[in-house]
């Protein structure tokens, strides 16, 4: 079947397609999710303090992950999407298996920058494909499919770095391979880098699609540049929203393993177990349950089903996240926890849904790159970093709850705000942007 048939039916190829894109997107993300249960052995060999160690989940990797989207997106619109990311997996793949190497914080920090570099090629690039291949009417479950990847990315990358956690006080060193002598920790990059070489190779069977547009319209950044002027309202509280949502899901995900260490006395390998059970399950049913219901209210006619979905998943995350990091014992906050999962990964699929939906074919995969550097930008650094500063220089070392708590009370009042703010612009943008495409040709 031709890729534009494909498109057009929703065919099994189609989320033959997604599916790959969602498997680039669990080898993208397993590796981020191991450093956060990683924390105590890094700063006990490396010497370094809570925010040093935030650079490291956060800051390193996100500054020229952001930085290259931009660039990446718009060869993106001309060139083969799929060669872009088959070979951003394999130098992803490979600076994550190199970081097995680091003797030093500083390596491990230049390590983390090549990851960036490397997963820089997947985000705009993933969304363009993916819209090429589905119809409007699928395109909501279609990105949550793609999305999931970072919701079973995460909890793989809690099961692998449980196990190793478990061990890294039993064994000194270990030798591998080419690697030579490692620290059980740094196992980790091994365990999960090598894989990524073989979906490299899996990216190659996904067929660049026909795009939606003539390649003769006009797609330069200065173009995408005087469409965001003309939507500005909708691309900021799009853009930021989500951004600042994804601070506090970055917040979460990093200090969650720190959090039942300090206040409940859980270790790391115990936490790290039950936070894989539920990011794999209840964090993946959340997303595709928010793909699903964006579908279900455009099926009924309306427009900004990705946008109620962006309120509700706000709304429930203000109320859950608040509370858990507060309860009374480790029971109770693992139950809250839960419900935390389902709110965190609900709007995901929704929001790159809206992404694609926002802008006109020729400029989808620039569009979206530059809601991800917005991003990105925002979460990568002040995702981690903006918890450790409140327990650094506000509530102190075992006041990690309440850093968490402050946190999320003040990102999520922040994102329903914007949300609250671009919804009738978001309406607008949509109605508009085919009329605005036919005068721009």
């Amino acid at each position: 079947m031709a890729p534009s048939e494909s498109r057009a039916n929703g065919s099994v190829y189609s989320w033959y397609v997604a599916f790959v894109l969602a498997l680039a997107s669990i080898s993208a993300n397993v590796d981020r999710q191991i450093l956060n249960l990683l924390v105590r052995p890094i700063e006990r060999d490396f010497g370094i303090t809570d925010t040093q160690m935030s650079y490291l989940q956060g800051l390193a990797f996100a500054i020229f992950f952001t930085v290259l989207g931009l660039p990446i997106a718009w060869l993106a619109d001309r060139a083969s999407r799929r060669n872009i990311i088959a070979a951003g997996t394999t130098l992803w793949s490979l600076f994550t298996t190199l970081s097995a190497t680091a003797k030093t914080y500083a390596r491990l920090l230049a390590m983390r920058v090549g990851v960036g570099v490397g997963e820089a090629t997947l985000l705009a690039p993933g969304v363009s494909l993916i819209a090429d291949y589905f119809p409007r009417s699928q395109i909501g479950r279609a990105m949550s499919i793609y999305s999931l990847g970072v919701f079973f990315g995460s909890g793989l990358g809690y099961f692998i770095g449980a196990w190793l956690v478990g061990i890294v006080d039993v064994r000194g060193m270990w030798h591998l391979p080419v690697l030579g002598d490692i620290r059980p920790w740094q196992s980790a990059f091994v365990a999960v880098g090598v894989p990524g070489f073989v979906i490299a190779l899996l990216l190659l069977t996904v067929r660049e699609p026909a795009r939606k547009t003539a390649t003769s319209a006009p797609s330069g950044f200065g173009d995408l540049m005087r469409y965001v002027a003309r939507n500005q309202r909708t691309y900021i509280t799009h853009s930021v929203g989500f951004g600042v949502f994804a601070i506090v899901n970055y917040a979460i995900a990093a200090w969650i393993p720190t959090l039942f260490l300090r206040t409940y006395n859980w270790p790391e390998s115990d936490t790290g177990r039950i936070m894989g059970i539920l990011t794999m399950t209840i964090g993946v049913f959340g997303v595709v349950a928010g793909g699903w219901v964006t579908d279900w209210i455009g099926r009924r006619g309306r427009i900004d089903g990705p946008w109620l979905v962006g309120i509700a998943g706000a709304i429930g995350m203000l109320i859950s996240a608040t509370l858990f990091p507060l309860a009374p014992n480790a029971g109770v906050a693992f139950v809250g926890l839960a419900i935390v999962n389902f709110f965190a990964a609900f709007p995901w699929g929704a929001a790159s849904a809206a992404a694609a939906e926002m802008a006109p074919p020729h400029l989808r995969a620039q569009g979206a790159a530059l809601y991800f550097f917005v991003l990105n930008l925002l979460s990568g650094i002040l995702g981690p970093t903006s918890v450790a500063l409140f327990t650094d220089h506000v509530f102190g070392r075992d006041g990690v709850r309440y850093s968490l708590a402050a946190n999320t009370a003040i990102g999520m009042a922040i994102t329903l705000a914007l949300f609250s703010a671009g919804l009738g612009s978001y309406r607008r943008t949509v109605e508009q942007r085919d009329a605005w495409l036919a005068s721009r040709k």
